[in-house]
């Protein structure tokens, strides 16, 4: 099924927090930042069925490789599989598209990722180190057909090509196409937060995007509940405890340490929509900032950066903002996600807003 005429929660008059929304309401708003959906919708003969996908987010349109910029990562719970992060972790920067996809696909989209990267990059493994590559997954195998891995390494390249600073489409789309969340059509979902700094006037922007995936009816606390007239729709008939990607962008100008305190605002937000981080659940937020370009070349022994004092008023609103954008990009992905039917004839209904 294609999606048609998705909306946004705020077009249809639910609004989440108090923050002033970007212009696009999606994490394109952090300047330079684009996000690419490779999505695969096809039979493949016997029942089985592709209905998966691949996303990338830049944090900029450059080689990334060569102006890396400052990033950390927060696990919420640790059942995922991911690539990249302890390095992440270790030094603080990232220097690669960040990709999603299904679990079983992630050799696949890091071989293509890496395809890409090298074919930009000569000196990578020769004149200078190897590349440190972030890929993230959720398991979408109730809708799609996971063991035939129908995600093929081009696609991880025809994604990273096709990313956009436009608004990105949402829902059931690039490695949201099968994912499940709370029971209904969950996916790919994104929001934005405008931060003001009254002394200076300076004002910073927050993007989420969020790869949805997790939850049953049961849990499910968010407003939508209150100002929804529920229909009789049925949700996933065999609910898992699922997964969730988040990826925290800003152009405020903060360290490695100072982005991993904001990313553990995110598992609020995730909170407020009714997950406790179940046992077999990958919650997992990775975070950059796009505020300065790290070079990988470089004859100089010292380096200098700015960032935001701690304790300045600004790192709350930050905070508070990571929350905001966190929610709202998950209710996004129900708000714009359709109604898919994947492998086997399984059906996950859409959301029942109407």
């Amino acid at each position: 099924m294609k999606q048609t005429d998705p909306k946004k929660i705020r077009q249809r008059g639910i609004i989440i927090g108090r923050l002033p929304v970007g212009k696009k309401n999606c994490i394109t708003d952090v300047e330079g930042v684009k996000v690419g959906h490779v999505t695969l919708d096809n039979p493949l003969g016997e029942g089985e069925y592709a209905c998966t996908g691949v996303t990338s987010i830049l944090p900029h349109g450059d080689n990334l490789f060569q102006q890396k910029v400052v990033g950390a990562s927060y696990v919420l719970n640790g059942f995922g599989k991911t690539t990249g992060l302890v390095q992440v972790d270790e030094l603080g920067l990232i220097e690669s598209p960040i990709m999603l996809t299904n679990t079983f696909a992630i050799p696949a989209v890091t071989q293509g990722t890496l395809e890409y990267m090298l074919e930009g990059n000569p000196e990578i493994g020769d004149t200078t180190g190897t590349i440190n590559l972030v890929v993230g997954e959720c398991n979408d195998s109730r809708l799609n057909s996971i063991r035939k891995l129908p995600v093929q390494p081009n696609d991880a390249i025809k994604c990273i090509e096709k990313a956009s600073s436009d608004i990105s489409p949402e829902g059931a789309v690039g490695a949201g196409k099968g994912m499940i969340c709370f029971g209904y059509k969950g996916g790919i979902g994104s929001s934005s937060r405008i931060v003001r700094e009254e002394e200076s006037g300076a004002t910073y922007t927050i993007g989420c995007l969020v790869l949805s995936n997790f939850g049953r009816k049961e849990d499910f606390q968010s407003i939508l509940y209150k100002v929804v007239k529920q229909k009789e729709v049925p949700t996933f008939p065999k609910p898992a405890d699922g997964s969730i990607i988040i990826v925290l962008a800003t152009d405020a100008p903060l360290s490695s340490r100072q982005l991993k305190r904001l990313a553990k605002r995110c598992g609020i937000g995730l909170g407020r929509t009714g997950s406790h981080f179940s046992n077999g659940s990958g919650d997992i937020v990775i975070a950059f900032s796009t505020a300065q370009r790290i070079a990988h070349f470089s004859e100089k022994s010292m380096e200098t950066r700015k960032q935001l004092r701690d304790d300045h008023a600004i790192m709350n609103d930050l905070f508070l903002g990571a929350v905001e954008v966190t929610e709202e990009a998950i209710l996004n992905s129900l708000s714009q996600a359709v109604t898919t039917v994947g492998r086997m004839g399984e059906v996950a209904y859409a959301y029942p807003f109407e």
